[in-house]
């Protein structure tokens, strides 16, 4: 499969990922958990789940669920805030569902776990939504605030569980499809063969792929995959 030369890749208007897309697994549950949550009020989910196990994309289409039935929402990932950067949290217990990614990167710093217990509190009195995640369990994180973690625990607790090949490779479809490129089965099937097995890495495979691809207007094949895998400087000459 060829890749449209009209339009460059990188400022293709990505699609949203709705609840629908999720390749769902054995994490059932979790998806159902976060339906829940944009449903009712005053509800809230942690949510745990190792590296490109799909919360980041759970929490953007929970926010998209949301808007979709009128709602206002708001995906926080705390990962691209600088450590100083807690003020973002302010003005947020207004909105109706809040969505806050990576908070590992913050557990143990005073000034940003007050603030996340502050913000708790606030939206909680405004009856809002809310779903946070991260790679670890609650009792794993090195919170220094007790009182944060209390309220933490209070609501719903779902955990993303890895997926087999099969899923694995729907998911790279998805991705691909998503960013307006099509992966032929027997690419998927030797990246999954002979590529990483930690899906972040598949991913970023798919993307390399996908850019060398468009950029040398070639085809998207077994052997450009090899090429792409083994970093080879052939995979970017045109």
């Amino acid at each position: 499969m060829l890749f449209s030369p009209q339009i460059p890749l990188p400022l293709e208007p990505r699609r949203e990922g709705r609840l629908d897309d999720f390749v769902v697994g054995p994490n059932r549950a979790a998806v159902d958990a976060v339906r829940e949550v944009v449903a009712e009020p005053d509800a809230s989910l942690y949510l745990r789940g190792p590296a490109a196990s799909g919360k980041t994309f759970l929490l953007n289409a929970a926010c998209l669920a949301a808007r979709e039935k009128g709602m206002t929402a708001f995906y926080l990932g705390l990962k691209r805030l600088p450590a100083n950067g807690a003020a973002a949290l302010n003005g947020l217990e207004n909105l109706d569902l809040v969505c806050i990614d990576d908070l590992d990167r913050v557990a143990g710093d005073d000034d940003w776990e007050e603030a996340l217990f502050h913000f708790i509190n606030r939206l909680r009195a405004h009856r809002g939504r809310l779903v946070v995640a991260a790679r670890e369990g609650l009792r794993a994180l090195p919170l220094r605030l007790p009182d944060l973690a209390s309220r933490l625990a209070w609501g719903l607790r779902a955990e993303l569980q890895p997926l087999d090949d099969g899923e694995k490779a729907e998911v790279m479809v998805r991705h691909a499809r998503a960013r307006g490129a099509e992966l032929p089965e027997d690419v998927v099937e030797y990246l999954l063969r002979r590529g990483s097995r930690d899906m972040a890495d598949l991913l970023a495979a798919v993307d390399r792929l996908r850019h060398v691809a468009f950029t040398g207007k070639r085809r998207v094949t077994v052997p450009l995959a090899r090429q792409v895998l083994s970093g080879s400087s052939a995979a970017d000459e045109s």
